[in-house]
């Protein structure tokens, strides 16, 4: 397994972060994401589901992506024993991160950061992958572009609300991939900078 780490500021925070199902850990936008968020002092530890380490475009089982972040909560546990874990991801690997959440031992995770949680397939909007998130014991905070076509807003917005202990985000004009519309967009901060601000406000609430 792959894994990159990038643990910043005085290491207190690192959060095991979870590609998505089209792009392996190094994609620009998860280095974008990862820098961000060291700039807020969260430190990062990036790594690659065995699918894309082997190069195959259908994603592993969800049993095999549990087994890779419980491999990567282990790095993690290593690398920074003193800090104060937390789990996400971008899209696919957000959604097997709050399966994780579900499944496996949780005892030293603090929370969930879900960047662009994808709530369903793009142009068949439902709710059903949200099924298990009730039983998620863990704070959320869910990071979501108002153009996501993967998240129709009305359909994220109850299902977070459902949720004991869920906090939801908007990205104004960001789509799934953090790509926005300049023209139209009403906040000058840049779209990474936002979430990563929002997400170190999120982690400071629930410490």
């Amino acid at each position: 397994m792959t894994t990159t780490i990038h643990v910043a500021g005085d290491g207190s925070t690192l959060l095991v972060l979870a590609h998505g199902a089209g792009a392996p850990c190094d994609h620009p936008h998860m280095q974008s994401i990862a820098e961000a968020l060291e700039a807020e002092g969260i430190g990062t530890l990036r790594f690659n589901f065995p699918f894309m380490e082997e190069g195959r475009r259908r994603v592993d089982k969800t049993e095999v992506c549990l087994d890779a972040i419980g491999d990567a909560l282990n790095a993690a546990r290593e690398l920074a024993p003193d800090a104060r874990l937390y789990l996400g991801g971008h899209s696919f690997g957000g959604r097997m991160a709050t399966h994780y959440a579900v499944e496996r031992d949780i005892n030293e995770i603090q929370g969930l950061v879900l960047f662009s949680f994808p709530l369903h397939v793009a142009k068949k909007p439902d709710t059903k992958r949200a099924n298990h998130l009730p039983n998620v014991r863990l704070p959320m905070l869910f990071l979501s572009g108002t153009r996501d076509a993967l998240a129709e807003q009305e359909l994220l917005k109850r299902v977070s609300a459902g949720l004991n202990s869920a906090s939801l985000h908007w990205l104004d004009k960001a789509d799934h991939s953090f790509k926005i519309l300049k023209r139209t967009r009403k906040e000058t901060e840049d779209v990474y900078t936002e979430a990563a601000r929002v997400a170190r406000a999120w982690i400071t609430s629930v410490n």
